[in-house]
């Protein structure tokens, strides 16, 4: 059916309901004339006389009621169904779907639930965790958090959460096998535990700062896993140094489970970005949770002073 099919036939019910070209026209917006004309056109289109005309009034024929009464319940559907998706507009609901990596997801989006939950109860949360870098639109997600410079340049950025700082962590045990690297270039003669990156097919390289230059450190070693917490777990075990978010290791770190290396190489960058494709008519849902994640401090507590 063509769209001027609707139009017509949207027409014929009000003309139906009010019995009269005038009030029809005025409820529709057009003139009078034109939409006898376009109720004529209806007619020759199905082959039957739908409407009864005299100089006072309009009345259905047979088969124009027929064609009311299956009409009148499609179309009052349709208009429940368009007030329902007004409502979003006045009280966010339905989903939100988001894809991030571990990291960012523990980290920013887990953190806000429980009070954003509490706000929109009628908003389902759906996260997606994965390193690699998602087709947002392809995928139909509604937003993506990764770092800033991995964001296309057609989607839309918005910073979001502090800088973030890495460590290079091993355990006690490991150091008392091996003498802690005093340099980034020492690391080649260290069991480094690495993480396997889908977007790379391959190892992270790790990244440093060095007399004010970014460095990247390619390391190897006898284990390669694509998951933080097994790596963590790794050098609890003493299998070898990790470079992992300082976060993930800090509670290790501070029980002296974990010693950190290098710290004065692993200087803070800037930290996640939300990229979704336009701003044009974004679902209520998505607005406030990017709101809510936009609330969220952007540098860390220790260095706002």
């Amino acid at each position: 059916m063509k769209r001027h099919d609707f139009d017509d036939l949207a027409a014929f019910v009000i003309v139906a309901e009010e019995r009269s070209f005038t009030k029809a026209a005025a409820r529709l917006g057009m003139s009078s004339s034109g939409l006898s004309h376009m109720m004529r056109q209806l007619e020759e289109r199905l082959g039957m006389r739908l409407l009864a005309r005299t100089t006072r009034s309009v009345a259905t024929t047979e088969a124009g009621e027929r064609l009311l009464l299956t009409l009148q319940p499609a179309f009052a559907e349709i208009s429940r169904g368009l007030q329902e998706l007004g409502k979003l507009r006045e009280k966010p609901a339905g989903t939100v779907r988001i894809t991030a990596g571990k990291h960012a997801a523990a980290a920013l989006v887990m953190p806000i639930l429980p009070q954003f939950h509490r706000t929109y109860p009628d908003i389902r949360v759906e996260l997606i965790v994965g390193d690699r870098f998602e087709d947002i639109v392809a995928s139909r997600f509604d937003a993506g958090i990764r770092f800033g410079e991995r964001v296309d340049r057609d989607m839309i950025g918005l910073r979001i959460g502090p800088d973030i700082r890495a460590a290079v962590v091993g355990s006690p045990d490991y150091f008392a096998r091996y003498p802690a690297p005093k340099t980034p270039r020492d690391l080649a003669d260290h069991d480094c535990i690495t993480y396997y990156m889908a977007s790379l097919a391959g190892p992270y390289a790790w990244e440093f700062e060095e007399d004010g230059r970014d460095i990247e450190v390619k390391v190897s070693g006898s284990f390669m896993v694509n998951d933080s917490d097994m790596m963590i777990e790794a050098a609890l075990s003493g299998s070898g140094l990790v470079y992992v978010f300082e976060d993930f290791a800090e509670q290790h770190i501070a029980s002296g489970r974990l010693v950190r290396v290098l710290e004065d190489y692993c200087k803070p960058f800037s930290g996640y970005s939300l990229y979704y494709p336009s701003r044009r008519q974004m679902p209520p849902a998505l607005s406030v949770f990017i709101e809510a994640l936009r609330a969220i401090p952007k540098r860390p507590a220790a260095q706002a002073a």
